[in-house]
């Protein structure tokens, strides 16, 4: 595995008068409500850990109070922490002094808001271009690079245009072309697209999608919908009162959930459109049927065996194959599981 490009470690956001105090009581097993009751603290991260691997999408999830949000601000200590260390290539942000966290905002982290955060009084270009004449790039660089960076995100024609006179979908479109234009190696997105309509919203999942396809960022991207999480996540951290009860891979989530907690999360995915043929490959033998790329998503898979009028499908991973996957076992992964008693059912 590579090594990691951002190392929470243990980090703790206690929120009143004397939260380095309240550090002890937390580690003791004192819950977020009664922290709150008793002592008049707010919980915000409760000994949060999580290893993001390089030029990969990182999705941090959870309902809202969970500490999704605060979690990203420390990142590039935009709240300042009460225990704990955020490692970026093997520095620690919080351990920065004030020109050198200036540098990592400039230069290595770049934002992309919720509310899009854009500069009213300026025009698309002009907030495009923002951050890299905040770096001193020379004027006839900053526009080249800020026209193109409009035009990868489809707002060609916009460029002398105000903000009010965008809608919200073009606002984001902004703000991600001017985090995008700085080049910065790790990409912050608190909530991006969670003010947009369903319509917009998954345009501009495929617009990051592909842009990530050929930019390879390391992204860190909040959101409270799962089913956005499981499109764009290569893993996923949820959240619950501060504290991390699950982290992995999206087919790990869906097939293994580690509590109640998460299986409400994910009881109305359609699991068909999520799992891979990987999640359910074996090595049963008396397997004929069509070649499948690993990566297949299950709904495709199961068409592709019917038409073949099959078992199951060989499972192949660049050319080769790794395994078998029966159209019974692809059957019952994507089944909702139901308990009657001391009786599990599938429908």
């Amino acid at each position: 595995m590579s090594e990691a490009k951002v190392s929470i470690k243990n980090l703790y956001k206690i929120f009143g008068r004397k939260p380095a105090d309240m550090v002890a009581h937390v580690e003791n097993g004192v819950s977020k409500a009664d922290l709150l009751e008793n002592y008049g603290h707010i919980l915000g991260l409760n000994n949060v850990s999580i290893d993001i691997a390089p030029r990969a999408i990182q999705v941090v999830m959870g309902l809202s109070g969970s500490g999704k949000s605060t979690l990203i601000r420390h990142i590039n200590r935009l709240i300042e922490p009460t225990a704990g260390q955020v490692v970026v290539d093997g520095d620690d942000v919080l351990q920065m002094d004030e020109a050198q966290l200036r540098d990592f905002r400039r230069k290595k982290a770049s934002m992309v808001f919720q509310k899009f955060a854009l500069l009213p009084h300026r025009s698309v270009i002009d907030n495009v271009a923002y951050g890299l004449k905040i770096q001193g790039v020379d004027a006839g660089q900053y526009t080249k690079t800020a026209q193109h960076w409009i035009e990868r995100v489809g707002l060609s024609g916009f460029e002398n245009n105000f903000p009010a006179q965008l809608s919200g979908g073009m606002q984001q479109r902004v703000g991600l072309a001017r985090a995008l234009a700085t080049d910065s190696e790790l990409l912050l997105m608190d909530e991006a697209f969670s003010a947009l309509d369903p319509l917009i919203r998954s345009d501009m999942q495929d617009i990051l999608l592909a842009l990530q396809d050929e930019l390879h960022k390391t992204i860190i991207f909040i959101t409270h919908d799962l089913d956005e999480a499981l499109k764009i996540g290569d893993n996923i951290t949820i959240l619950r009162d501060g504290a991390v009860v699950q982290n992995g891979r999206p087919q790990d989530i869906v097939m293994s959930p580690a509590d109640d907690y998460v299986t409400d999360f994910i009881k109305d995915i359609n699991k068909a459109r999520v799992l891979q043929v990987s999640s359910v490959m074996g090595k049963e033998q008396g397997i004929k049927g069509p070649s499948l790329e690993a990566n297949t998503l299950l709904e495709d898979a199961m068409q592709s065996v019917i038409d073949s009028k099959a078992n199951g499908a060989v499972v192949t991973k660049n050319g080769k194959k790794v395994g078998t996957a029966s159209l019974a076992a692809m059957v019952k992964a994507i089944a909702r599981a139901e308990k009657t008693g001391d009786t599990e059912t599938y429908r």
